[in-house]
Parts: structure tokens; sequence; C-alpha cells
């Protein structure tokens, strides 16, 4: 037992708050409860920089980033991204959006980063604010205590050295592995949502001229969606979203496949005509999941941990930290008054899933005609698109009144489906055929 090995460990193995996980949700909580006051480590498998896919922020992440302490640097790093643009070959425009034309005007930007810049920032300013960091440190099992008193955790370094911490209390922002999720069998694929991922660096890739430079485009293709992230060095990250069933049919490796995929969409070829492909091919499977629970009397789940679902509105950095701030509130009250604990669990547990679900909405139908129609010829009737743009600006947090014009949208997209009802339901039956479970292809990337 965890218990009985933890009577012979060192008192120093002790802390208040274990963080699994030293991406932008774990780092968050951790430099959060810091500064709270609490003894916190967090354990991070891999050692920073390492590479990570996800480059594109919004505009919502930059007053958290001023509230860590970090924007100066991660605007350092970051190309400004000032909005949008939607290509579908169905439509002969492109569509582009300014976050500036939001119903807020005061987040006009963002940043597109890499990663493995973004998130040593993350990870050092944690550090600076008084965590514990380790990295090369793998979480490898854990034991939660009597009478919710905290939990014993076992962990390995990657020099085959094993030690065990106690603590009070349990975070879990190990991103896709999932630790807690799978430990408790809480981890569940989402039936409405299925996709697969390819993705790589290119270096000369065509850009566009002045502000929109750092545009994010989206390409829609007849197969799912291309990205095509602007990053302040020269480098361009592409990558394709497509269903799983899709994936299976390849017979080439992995980096042939996906670079048979780019002419399939002609926009996004003739951006890349002359363009050098300057990393490995990376590759993820089936990756839409949620689980069934946010949180324990002593533990919670953070970011992707709890659900991820598709990343075609950038929206997975946001909704990870944004989770790390409520998740330190919870945290913190737990830790300090326990008689609240509770209360603030049902907050976080409401504050967490508020994310996704909104998102949700738009990802499930991003690949339907009516959706692209809307997107590539926006009306403002009702301020619908500006709270549109509100939500992809990830402006779904504060006090902006953007909820009765989310409403509207919504019902001018049922309204549309209903007008055109037999290519309504075509693109429903085809769509269901897309996100068909298939077996899980963690072999893809080989």
């Amino acid at each position: 037992m965890l218990s009985d090995l933890m009577q012979t460990s060192h008192a120093d193995q002790c802390c208040d708050v274990l963080v699994i996980g030293g991406g932008p949700a774990g780092t968050t909580a951790a430099t959060l409860l810091a500064e709270k006051g609490h003894r916190v480590t967090l354990l991070e498998k891999a050692r920073h920089p390492r590479f990570h896919v996800g480059e594109s922020l919004l505009p919502a992440n930059l007053p958290l980033f001023e509230k860590l302490g970090v924007r100066a640097e991660v605007a350092g790093i970051g190309m400004e991204k000032w909005g949008a643009e939607f290509v579908s070959p169905w439509h002969e425009h492109s569509q582009s959006f300014e976050f500036a034309d939001a119903w807020d005007k005061s987040m006009p930007y963002a940043y597109q980063v890499r990663r493995s810049e973004f998130d040593e920032i993350l990870i050092r300013n944690a550090g600076r604010k008084g965590a514990n960091v380790i990295e090369g440190c793998r979480v490898r099992d854990v034991e939660f205590l009597p009478n919710d008193g905290g939990a014993i955790v076992r962990a390995e370094h990657d020099d085959g050295r094993t030690e065990i911490w106690q603590c009070r209390f349990l975070i879990d922002a190990s991103g896709r592995d999932t630790f807690l999720g799978n430990r408790f069998k809480a981890k569940h694929r989402n039936p409405k949502h299925n996709s697969s991922s390819l993705y790589a660096h290119f270096k000369g890739a065509m850009r566009h001229a002045g502000r929109k430079e750092g545009h994010i485009t989206i390409f829609w293709f007849a197969h799912g969606w291309f990205w095509f992230i602007p990053l302040a060095d020269g480098v361009t990250s592409v990558g394709v979203v497509t269903w799983p069933y899709y994936m299976k049919t390849r017979t080439k490796p992995v980096t042939e496949f996906f670079l048979d995929l780019i002419p399939l969409c002609p926009a996004l070829a003739q951006r890349l005509q002359g363009a050098a492909l300057v990393t490995r091919v990376e590759a993820t499977g089936n990756f839409s999941y949620t689980c069934d629970r946010t949180h324990g009397a002593n533990w919670l789940l953070l970011g992707d941990a709890y659900a991820f679902i598709d990343p075609v509105f950038s929206s997975g950095v946001m909704l990870a930290m944004q989770s790390a701030f409520a998740g330190a509130e919870a945290a913190d009250s737990c830790l300090r008054q326990p008689d609240q604990a509770a209360h603030a669990l049902r907050a976080f547990d409401r504050a967490i899933k508020h994310g996704p679900k909104e998102f949700s909405w738009f990802i499930y139908r991003v690949t339907s005609p009516t959706m692209r129609d809307m997107f590539m010829s926006p009306r403002n009737v009702f301020r619908v698109k500006e709270a549109l743009l509100s939500v992809l600006a990830g402006d779904i947090f504060g006090k902006t009144p953007i909820w009765r014009s989310v409403l509207a949208f919504k019902a001018i997209y049922y309204l549309s489906a209903v007008a055109n009802l037999k290519h309504t339901f075509m693109a429903w039956r085809q769509r269901k055929v897309n996100i068909r479970y298939v077996e899980e292809t963690k072999e893809i990337g080989c």
C-alpha cells in the first residue's frame, strides 16, 4: 500500500496541493495556489521545452496572462493574431473576421505561439511564484486516504527513481493522459463528435500582408478541415482534422498520407507552394472525449483532463487556463474553509462545464452546409455577428451581454436548416457516418 510506504518517506514530500501536469492548466493552477500561500508541488512527465500542438490563442487569454504576470513574456514570443479567416471550396470567396468587431472592443487581438516556448514561460513562472516544479517525473499511482484526508501519490523520475508525496488536495491537469479520469473509468468517448488529427510545421508558407499576416485560417475540405497558423519565427503550423474512419483508410506512411491530403484542399496547397516540411508529422487518434465527473471531495480535473472536443476554434488553452482559475479558487476554499467546500466544488463544476458546452454547439455543426453558409455570409441582425465573434474570442465567462444574440444566432441556424430540409437531412445522415466510432489508432504516428 502507498500509505505504508509513506510512513518511511521524508517529511519534505508533503504538500498542500499536488498538481499532475505542467501544461497551461497545471502551471496556472500551481501559480495561483502558490501565490495564495499554499505549498504546491507540480509533477510534469516531460522536460521543458517540449513540442506541443495548439499554437493559436484567443483574446480572452490576455487578461489571464496579465493576472499571472506573464503578458510581456508571451508578447515577446507571439505573432499578433487580429482575426480569423475561413475558406470554403463551396463558396467563391474567403471570409475574414476581426476580433475588434466583437461585442467587447477591449480585446481586439490574441497571439499565435510556439507551444514549446509558451508552456515553458508558464512553468518557469510557476516556479518563480513558489511552486515546487519537478520535471521528468511521471505519476504512476495514487491512493486516496480515508475520511477525505488527502492523497498519497507515487511518481517515477525519468532516471528510474520512485518518490512518494502526501498531499491534502490533488489536481489532475494531465491533459489527454487524463490520469484520474482513466483511474476512475470516468473518461468516455464523446458520442456526438469524433475526429482525428495530423499536423506539422512548414517553413516558407505564403502569408497574408499587413495585419492579416497573423490570422489563423481554417480551410474546409471534403473530409474535414485544415488549420494554418503563422508563427513569429516564420514557421507555420499546419494540421488536418478529419474523421477517424477516413484516417483508417491510409495505406502509406503517415507523412506521405498527410502530404497527400493537402492537394485535396487547393486553397491550402496554393499557400504551401514552395514551403518545406521542417518537423516530423505528428498524429492524434480519436480525440473527442469527456469525463463523467469533474471533482471529488479532495481532487479535481482541469482542462483536457476533463474533456476535449475539437480544436477548430482554438479554445483549448483558454479553456484550460479558465478551468485552472476556477479550480484554484475551489481548492483554496476546500483547504481554508472546509465548511464551504461543497459550495466551492459545485461552483467549479459549473465553471468547467460552461466552456465546452458553449463551444460544442458550434463545433458539432461547423462542417454542416448551413453553418458554413452563415460563417461565409455573416449578418449582424440582432447583433448576432458581434455575439459570434465574442464566442470566437473566448469572451464567454464574463459579463458581456451576448447570450440573447447567441440564442438568436442559433434560432437563425435552425430556421435556415429547416428551410433547406432535404439538404439538412442529407448532411445530418452523412455526419452520422463520419463520426462513427472506429478502433483507437494510436499506431498512426508510426
